[in-house]
Protein backbone atom coordinates (compact mmCIF):
# COMPACT_ATOMS: atom_id res chain seq x y z
CA UNK A 1 0.00 0.00 0.00
CA UNK A 2 2.95 2.50 0.81
CA UNK A 3 4.36 1.85 -2.40
CA UNK A 4 0.89 2.21 -4.51
CA UNK A 5 0.74 5.34 -2.64
CA UNK A 6 3.91 6.92 -3.57
CA UNK A 7 3.10 5.66 -7.10
CA UNK A 8 0.33 7.75 -7.30
CA UNK A 9 1.53 10.20 -5.73
CA UNK A 10 4.38 11.04 -8.60
CA UNK A 11 1.18 10.28 -11.28
CA UNK A 12 -1.23 12.78 -9.51
CA UNK A 13 2.29 15.08 -9.24
CA UNK A 14 2.66 14.91 -13.15
CA UNK A 15 -0.99 15.65 -13.85
CA UNK A 16 -1.13 18.68 -11.31
CA UNK A 17 2.29 20.14 -13.00
CA UNK A 18 0.86 19.75 -16.46
CA UNK A 19 -2.67 21.56 -15.35
CA UNK A 20 -0.72 24.30 -13.19
CA UNK A 21 2.08 25.07 -15.96
CA UNK A 22 0.31 24.87 -19.07
CA UNK A 23 -3.34 25.70 -18.84
CA UNK A 24 -3.60 26.12 -21.92
CA UNK A 25 -1.64 23.66 -23.56
CA UNK A 26 -4.17 20.44 -22.59
CA UNK A 27 -4.54 20.08 -26.37
CA UNK A 28 -0.46 18.71 -26.73
CA UNK A 29 -0.03 17.83 -22.63
CA UNK A 30 -2.64 15.80 -21.27
CA UNK A 31 -5.19 13.12 -22.15
CA UNK A 32 -7.89 15.63 -23.21
CA UNK A 33 -8.37 19.09 -24.67
CA UNK A 34 -10.04 21.88 -21.77
CA UNK A 35 -10.91 24.74 -22.97
CA UNK A 36 -11.34 26.75 -19.76
CA UNK A 37 -7.69 28.03 -18.30
CA UNK A 38 -9.62 28.28 -14.83
CA UNK A 39 -10.73 24.93 -15.19
CA UNK A 40 -7.21 23.38 -15.72
CA UNK A 41 -6.10 25.25 -13.14
CA UNK A 42 -9.06 24.15 -10.60
CA UNK A 43 -8.21 20.41 -11.84
CA UNK A 44 -4.35 20.93 -11.28
CA UNK A 45 -4.71 22.33 -8.13
CA UNK A 46 -7.07 19.17 -7.17
CA UNK A 47 -3.93 16.77 -8.42
CA UNK A 48 -1.57 18.59 -6.56
CA UNK A 49 -3.13 18.43 -3.56
CA UNK A 50 -3.73 15.03 -4.20
CA UNK A 51 -0.09 14.59 -4.14
CA UNK A 52 0.20 15.96 -0.66
CA UNK A 53 -2.27 14.09 0.52
CA UNK A 54 -1.16 10.31 -0.40
CA UNK A 55 2.86 11.67 0.15
CA UNK A 56 1.53 12.07 3.95
CA UNK A 57 0.25 8.62 4.00
CA UNK A 58 2.77 7.32 2.39
CA UNK A 59 5.03 8.46 5.01
CA UNK A 60 3.09 7.57 7.96
CA UNK A 61 4.61 4.87 10.17
CA UNK A 62 0.71 3.32 11.31
CA UNK A 63 -1.22 2.12 8.77
CA UNK A 64 -4.04 3.91 11.20
CA UNK A 65 -2.38 7.14 10.73
CA UNK A 66 -2.16 6.44 6.44
CA UNK A 67 -5.91 4.91 5.62
CA UNK A 68 -7.53 8.05 5.87
CA UNK A 69 -6.64 8.72 2.24
CA UNK A 70 -7.33 5.34 1.14
CA UNK A 71 -11.45 5.65 1.03
CA UNK A 72 -11.46 9.04 -0.84
CA UNK A 73 -8.23 8.11 -3.31
CA UNK A 74 -10.09 4.80 -4.62
CA UNK A 75 -13.54 6.96 -4.95
CA UNK A 76 -11.89 9.43 -6.86
CA UNK A 77 -10.04 7.06 -9.78
CA UNK A 78 -12.87 4.56 -9.62
CA UNK A 79 -15.51 7.51 -10.36
CA UNK A 80 -12.63 8.99 -12.74
CA UNK A 81 -12.61 5.37 -14.74
CA UNK A 82 -16.35 5.82 -15.19
CA UNK A 83 -16.41 9.40 -16.84
CA UNK A 84 -13.26 8.96 -19.00
CA UNK A 85 -15.54 5.66 -20.22
CA UNK A 86 -18.59 7.42 -20.86
CA UNK A 87 -16.06 10.13 -22.57
CA UNK A 88 -13.97 8.10 -24.44
CA UNK A 89 -14.32 9.84 -27.82
CA UNK A 90 -13.19 12.96 -26.51
CA UNK A 91 -9.85 11.34 -25.07
CA UNK A 92 -6.90 11.96 -27.30
CA UNK A 93 -7.05 8.28 -28.33
CA UNK A 94 -7.82 8.43 -31.80
CA UNK A 95 -5.34 7.23 -34.63
CA UNK A 96 -5.88 10.73 -35.91
CA UNK A 97 -3.94 12.55 -32.64
CA UNK A 98 -0.03 13.47 -32.54
CA UNK A 99 2.23 10.83 -30.87
CA UNK A 100 2.69 13.02 -27.07
CA UNK A 101 -1.22 13.48 -26.34
CA UNK A 102 -2.22 10.08 -27.95
CA UNK A 103 -0.05 8.26 -25.81
CA UNK A 104 -0.46 10.37 -22.66
CA UNK A 105 -4.53 9.71 -22.73
CA UNK A 106 -3.65 5.51 -23.27
CA UNK A 107 -1.70 5.97 -19.93
CA UNK A 108 -4.40 7.53 -18.90
CA UNK A 109 -6.77 5.40 -19.37
CA UNK A 110 -4.21 2.51 -18.22
CA UNK A 111 -3.56 4.04 -14.62
CA UNK A 112 -7.02 4.86 -14.26
CA UNK A 113 -7.90 0.89 -14.93
CA UNK A 114 -5.30 -0.48 -12.40
CA UNK A 115 -5.52 1.66 -9.85
CA UNK A 116 -8.37 1.39 -8.39
CA UNK A 117 -8.58 -2.56 -8.57
CA UNK A 118 -5.32 -2.65 -6.94
CA UNK A 119 -6.14 -0.39 -4.19
CA UNK A 120 -9.25 -2.57 -3.80
CA UNK A 121 -7.11 -5.59 -3.02
CA UNK A 122 -4.22 -4.06 -1.40
CA UNK A 123 -7.11 -2.19 1.00
CA UNK A 124 -8.46 -5.87 1.71
CA UNK A 125 -4.65 -7.08 2.53
CA UNK A 126 -4.06 -4.71 4.83
CA UNK A 127 -6.99 -5.40 6.57
CA UNK A 128 -6.41 -8.65 6.93
CA UNK A 129 -2.81 -7.72 8.99
CA UNK A 130 -2.61 -8.72 12.50
CA UNK A 131 -2.83 -5.90 15.03
CA UNK A 132 -5.17 -3.18 16.48
CA UNK A 133 -5.21 -0.10 16.10
CA UNK A 134 -3.67 2.88 18.16
CA UNK A 135 -6.00 4.62 21.00
CA UNK A 136 -6.66 8.10 19.61
CA UNK A 137 -4.15 10.53 21.10
CA UNK A 138 -5.54 14.12 19.48
CA UNK A 139 -9.61 13.62 19.22
CA UNK A 140 -11.39 16.46 17.34
CA UNK A 141 -14.14 18.00 19.28
CA UNK A 142 -17.67 17.37 18.68
CA UNK A 143 -17.89 20.75 17.06
CA UNK A 144 -15.08 20.49 14.64
CA UNK A 145 -16.45 17.19 13.20
CA UNK A 146 -20.33 18.70 12.87
CA UNK A 147 -18.22 21.61 10.75
CA UNK A 148 -16.59 18.84 8.88
CA UNK A 149 -19.80 16.32 8.01
CA UNK A 150 -21.96 19.36 7.15
CA UNK A 151 -19.27 20.75 4.68
CA UNK A 152 -18.43 16.80 2.97
CA UNK A 153 -22.06 15.92 2.90
CA UNK A 154 -22.73 19.88 0.96
CA UNK A 155 -19.29 18.50 -1.29
CA UNK A 156 -21.10 14.73 -2.05
CA UNK A 157 -24.50 16.41 -3.37
CA UNK A 158 -22.60 18.78 -5.36
CA UNK A 159 -20.33 16.17 -6.74
CA UNK A 160 -22.92 13.59 -7.10
CA UNK A 161 -25.27 16.75 -8.77
CA UNK A 162 -22.29 17.49 -11.54
CA UNK A 163 -22.02 13.69 -12.28
CA UNK A 164 -25.58 13.26 -13.14
CA UNK A 165 -26.53 16.40 -14.65
CA UNK A 166 -23.34 18.31 -15.84
CA UNK A 167 -24.12 21.50 -17.93
CA UNK A 168 -26.99 21.69 -15.37
CA UNK A 169 -26.00 21.59 -12.12
CA UNK A 170 -23.11 23.13 -13.63
CA UNK A 171 -24.87 26.24 -14.82
CA UNK A 172 -26.65 26.69 -11.41
CA UNK A 173 -23.91 26.14 -8.90
CA UNK A 174 -20.56 26.27 -10.21
CA UNK A 175 -18.70 29.61 -10.92
CA UNK A 176 -17.65 29.47 -15.01
CA UNK A 177 -18.81 27.40 -17.52
CA UNK A 178 -18.48 23.42 -17.49
CA UNK A 179 -18.75 21.08 -20.48
CA UNK A 180 -20.45 17.39 -19.90
CA UNK A 181 -16.63 16.38 -19.73
CA UNK A 182 -15.11 18.84 -17.21
CA UNK A 183 -18.49 19.37 -14.73
CA UNK A 184 -18.01 15.62 -14.45
CA UNK A 185 -13.96 15.59 -13.74
CA UNK A 186 -14.84 18.41 -11.14
CA UNK A 187 -17.45 16.41 -9.23
CA UNK A 188 -15.40 13.24 -9.22
CA UNK A 189 -13.21 15.18 -7.30
CA UNK A 190 -15.97 16.70 -5.41
CA UNK A 191 -17.39 13.49 -4.03
CA UNK A 192 -13.62 12.44 -3.43
CA UNK A 193 -13.12 15.22 -1.12
CA UNK A 194 -16.94 14.88 0.05
CA UNK A 195 -15.72 11.18 1.02
CA UNK A 196 -12.39 12.10 2.89
CA UNK A 197 -14.45 14.68 4.76
CA UNK A 198 -16.58 11.38 5.87
CA UNK A 199 -13.34 9.57 6.67
CA UNK A 200 -12.09 12.52 8.79
CA UNK A 201 -14.95 12.12 11.32
CA UNK A 202 -15.29 8.56 11.73
CA UNK A 203 -11.51 8.63 12.17
CA UNK A 204 -12.25 11.19 14.95
CA UNK A 205 -8.43 11.78 15.36
CA UNK A 206 -6.22 14.88 14.43
CA UNK A 207 -2.94 12.42 14.29
CA UNK A 208 -5.22 10.45 11.92
CA UNK A 209 -6.56 12.73 9.79
CA UNK A 210 -3.44 14.44 9.07
CA UNK A 211 -2.84 13.72 5.21
CA UNK A 212 -6.64 15.39 4.52
CA UNK A 213 -5.75 18.19 6.53
CA UNK A 214 -2.40 18.64 4.63
CA UNK A 215 -4.42 18.58 1.27
CA UNK A 216 -6.86 20.72 2.08
CA UNK A 217 -4.70 23.33 3.00
CA UNK A 218 -2.88 22.87 -0.24
CA UNK A 219 -6.02 22.69 -2.42
CA UNK A 220 -7.58 26.32 -1.00
CA UNK A 221 -4.18 28.18 -1.60
CA UNK A 222 -3.61 26.33 -5.28
CA UNK A 223 -7.24 26.85 -5.79
CA UNK A 224 -7.27 30.51 -4.90
CA UNK A 225 -4.02 30.93 -7.03
CA UNK A 226 -5.81 29.71 -10.19
CA UNK A 227 -9.03 32.19 -9.81
CA UNK A 228 -6.62 35.36 -9.38
CA UNK A 229 -4.07 34.14 -12.17
CA UNK A 230 -7.71 33.13 -14.64
CA UNK A 231 -10.19 35.90 -13.00
CA UNK A 232 -12.01 36.57 -16.46
CA UNK A 233 -13.17 32.97 -16.44
CA UNK A 234 -15.34 33.15 -13.07
CA UNK A 235 -18.62 34.90 -12.77
CA UNK A 236 -17.27 37.30 -9.93
CA UNK A 237 -20.33 38.92 -7.78
CA UNK A 238 -22.48 35.83 -8.14
CA UNK A 239 -23.60 33.54 -5.84
CA UNK A 240 -21.74 30.94 -7.29
CA UNK A 241 -18.26 33.15 -7.64
CA UNK A 242 -18.68 33.98 -3.89
CA UNK A 243 -20.11 30.43 -2.56
CA UNK A 244 -16.31 29.02 -4.17
CA UNK A 245 -14.46 31.65 -2.54
CA UNK A 246 -16.48 30.66 0.56
CA UNK A 247 -15.99 26.97 0.19
CA UNK A 248 -12.04 27.40 -0.14
CA UNK A 249 -11.88 29.48 2.73
CA UNK A 250 -14.28 27.17 5.03
CA UNK A 251 -11.96 23.95 3.87
CA UNK A 252 -8.77 25.63 4.56
CA UNK A 253 -10.21 27.04 8.15
CA UNK A 254 -11.54 23.24 8.84
CA UNK A 255 -7.64 21.91 7.58
CA UNK A 256 -5.87 24.31 9.93
CA UNK A 257 -8.23 23.41 12.94
CA UNK A 258 -7.23 19.32 12.65
CA UNK A 259 -3.19 20.48 12.13
CA UNK A 260 -3.96 22.50 15.12
CA UNK A 261 -5.15 19.94 17.34
CA UNK A 262 -2.97 17.24 16.18
CA UNK A 263 -0.04 20.17 17.61
CA UNK A 264 -1.26 20.04 21.06
CA UNK A 265 0.27 17.44 23.73
CA UNK A 266 -1.19 13.90 23.29
CA UNK A 267 -3.85 12.48 25.49
CA UNK A 268 -2.39 10.20 27.80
Amino acid sequence: MRVLLLVATGLVLLAGAVLTLAPTGTDTWFAWTIDLPQTAAFLGAAYLASAVVEATSARARWWVHARVAVPSVFTFTALTLVVTLVHLQTFHLGPDQPPLPRGIAWLWLAIYAVVPVTMVLLWWRQQREPGSDLLRTHPLPASLRVAIGVVAAGLLALGVALLVAPVAAGAAFWPWDLTPLTGRAVGAWLVGLGVAGVSVVLEADARRARPVAAGGLALAVLAGVGLLNFPADVAWGTPQGWGLVLALVTWAGLSAAIITVGRRPADR
